[in-house]
């Protein structure tokens, strides 16, 4: 019997991997790219195996998560860092690793079983440090669909992250030069809001940051404020 399978992202850095990789995955695949689409009776018709979360920005709801069994994607070493903006709370912390888990998704945010964790290395900007985490999750998606692990319970203390605001963005003016870079590469990514501070009639934004030494040079930009 032919297997089927979704991956639903809205990332398009997941959605290039996702089409570089689609014809050579055993089974039928479909992709998912908006919440509309993501119905049950959507999800009924199609009858996937597995239903792969590699970048999602809604709760999925509950009836899809009791018929279906659903697996997302979480940057962190759980149950260390469940929980909102997991690469930016990381490198805020000073982290320069982490561990890219594989979760069965439930009611409760990132507290599922584990299927698969894999080191991730946290160098570079948002957008390098994405785009190096989508190839891994194909690599994992593919050992899931080829050996269908058991998920396995979460152990240890947990630790939870609270999702960044926009405030949190700014730029204060008194962080040291190794805490200023990593402001800004964590929030280098395509449709991210990026570091910024205001100046007069302006908001700077900061993007393509490289540190040397005590050297830091940055793309900047200026936007008229309204």
């Amino acid at each position: 019997m032919t297997n089927n399978y979704v991956v639903a992202t809205i990332k398009g850095w997941q959605i290039n991997q996702y089409q570089q990789i689609c014809t050579k995955l055993a089974g039928n695949w479909s992709l998912i790219t908006n919440q509309a689409q993501l119905t049950l009776a959507n999800l009924r018709i199609i009858k996937p195996k597995y239903i792969f979360f590699p970048h999602w920005s809604w709760i999925v709801p509950s009836e899809i998560l009791n018929e279906f069994t659903c697996i997302c994607f979480h940057m962190t070493d759980v149950p260390y860092g469940r929980g909102g903006s997991p690469l930016q709370n990381l490198i805020a912390r000073d982290h320069k690793e982490t561990k890219l888990s594989a979760l069965k998704m439930t009611n409760e945010l990132d507290a599922g079983p584990v299927y698969l964790k894999v080191p991730l290395s946290l160098n570079g900007s948002a957008q390098e440090i994405f785009e190096r985490s989508a190839m891994l999750t194909f690599e994992m998606i593919i050992s899931i669909v080829k050996l269908e692990p058991e998920a396995i319970a979460q152990t240890g203390e947990i630790t939870n992250f609270e999702r960044r605001t926009p405030e949190q963005s700014k730029i204060q003016g008194d962080e040291v030069i190794s805490k200023l870079y990593d402001l800004i590469r964590m929030l280098d990514a395509k449709s991210y809001p990026k570091a910024f501070l205001h100046y007069g009639n302006y908001t700077l934004t900061f993007e393509s940051a490289a540190l040397s030494a005590d050297n830091l040079t940055a793309k900047v930009t200026f936007n008229k404020q309204n």
